[in-house]
């Protein structure tokens, strides 16, 4: 809710001052009054924060589906993710909703939650203790991968610049569209997940850190970005290179800003709720 009610306030006012255009009246800076800014790049939080909640209450009610494997699993979320988006899209509910406390993408609100889901099966089945004893399956899809996507990719492109025209039919393209769609997000969550685990599944004190500062980092990250870019925007610097060097700073800067916090405010803050508290 502080993020909200400030950062996006105060991106507004960074994209308009690099923009050389006026400010507005201070009230059209929150989400609220205009649905063009809406919560932007923090609209994934109050859905994350929804899926836990709708998961305590699943939880506490004790709705489990007995005996569910993996595979089974992954189909199930494949068939009603593939039938979801393609009814959204035949029905033409597709877009975004956007409110005062939630965002979200309409054809792809359930598909999220259902991924949500079966990241919390794969931790009960603990399907990423055992020992690796095979990549062929990984070798597979890493190299099949590349179909999927660019079947979303063509059908995508056709529906943007021959609008009314379609490659087959408009049912048969809302089909492979979906299915491009569905296979790619299973395949390419397949390669990430296990690419982490194969590869890069290290501890060590900078990466110790980097995952205290994530949740965090993702939070301040745009705002962090706009006073770099404003400090390059008239700048001789090459576009590539500003780029570069916008993408490294912003990273090192965002992580520095929110360590600083965690050893240096946080603790100071604890310490006087504490004594607070205690009198």
């Amino acid at each position: 809710m502080a993020a909200v009610l400030t950062l996006i306030p105060l991106y507004k006012i960074i994209f308009l001052y690099s923009r050389n255009l006026p400010q507005e009246s201070w009230t059209t800076y929150f989400h609220w009054s205009n649905g063009i800014w809406s919560q932007n790049w923090l609209w994934f939080l109050p859905v994350l924060f929804l899926f836990d909640i709708l998961y305590l209450l699943s939880s506490s009610v004790n709705i489990n589906i007995p005996n569910l494997g993996l595979k089974k699993a992954v189909l199930a979320i494949f068939l009603i993710g593939f039938i979801y988006s393609f009814c959204m899209s035949i029905f033409e509910y597709h877009g975004w909703t956007k409110t005062i406390f939630i965002d979200f993408q309409n054809e792809r609100l359930l598909i999220y939650f259902m991924i949500f889901l079966l990241g919390s099966l794969c931790f009960k089945l603990k399907v990423f203790k055992p020992e690796v004893t095979s990549k062929k399956l990984y070798v597979v899809i890493s190299c099949i991968a590349w179909i999927p996507i660019n079947l979303y990719i063509l059908v995508v492109i056709n529906f943007f610049i021959r609008p009314g025209s379609f490659i087959f039919s408009e049912i048969i393209d809302i089909v492979f569209l979906w299915l491009g769609f569905h296979l790619s997000l299973l395949s390419l969550l397949y390669i990430f997940i296990n690419t982490f685990r194969y590869y890069v599944n290290k501890q060590g004190k900078i990466r110790t850190a980097l995952q205290k500062n994530s949740y965090n980092v993702y939070i301040i990250h745009v705002i962090v970005i706009g006073g770099f870019a404003l400090v390059m925007l008239d700048t001789a610097i090459p576009s590539l290179l500003k780029y570069l060097i916008l993408t490294i700073s912003s990273f090192v800067a965002s992580n520095l800003i929110i360590s600083f916090y965690r050893k240096v405010i946080k603790p100071k803050v604890s310490v006087k709720s504490m004594k607070y508290s205690s009198t």
